[in-house]
């Protein structure tokens, strides 16, 4: 702690400078400016410390964000290839599974494409008025519902060859890039979708 002994500042012990000499002056002048210049950068880191207490809650930190704005602008990139075959991209890529698989319960087809019954069981039932599936109670257990792919649905797919060439052109990534992020996208899909 420091004493003011009039105009001046001392520590304690020290001799006290003769009131209102120079030399008193002068050591006083430069401990205040000690004294404020040690405050200013103490305020300073504090305030430093408190915006970056707060970093992690920006936009550009995040990894989720620039993931949900991407699937979101490649879906709209999708819908002028899609709206030629009267699909929605939901609707696509249940179809997508349906040419690879054939047939398939709704649990393994929900599971498939990552989307519960709620969200599935209204695509189906559109796909199925569309006249592309149709859905049948498994004659071994009736609780398993079998979605099986119709003739109609299986000629979509020379129709639908020409949207992967058509969205590639929309993303401007090299081909090792574009294994990289697919191979990525998987392994955060992997550990976010564990139960």
């Amino acid at each position: 702690m420091y004493k003011y002994f009039g105009d001046s500042i001392c520590e304690p012990g020290r001799p006290v400078p003769e009131a209102g000499s120079k030399f008193c002056r002068m050591n006083c002048r430069i401990r205040i400016r000690a004294a404020l210049t040690e405050k200013y950068f103490d305020m300073e880191e504090k305030m430093t410390d408190q915006e970056n207490k707060y970093d992690c809650l920006h936009l550009d930190s995040q990894l989720c964000f620039p993931l949900y704005a991407c699937s979101k602008e490649i879906i709209r990139r999708y819908k002028p290839f899609l709206d030629s075959l009267d699909l929605t991209y939901t609707q696509y890529i249940t179809m997508m599974a349906m040419w690879e698989h054939g047939k398939m319960n709704v649990k393994e087809l929900g599971k498939c494409l990552f989307l519960d019954s709620g969200t599935l069981t209204p695509v189906l039932k559109k796909l199925e008025a569309k006249g592309y599936l149709h859905r049948d109670r498994s004659r071994t257990d009736e609780r398993n519902l079998i979605v099986t792919i119709t003739e109609e649905g299986t000629r979509l797919r020379d129709r639908a060859l020409s949207v992967p060439g058509q969205m590639a052109c929309c993303i401007d990534l090299s081909e090792d890039e574009a294994k990289m992020l697919y191979t990525v996208l998987y392994k955060i899909l992997d550990h976010v979708s564990r139960d």
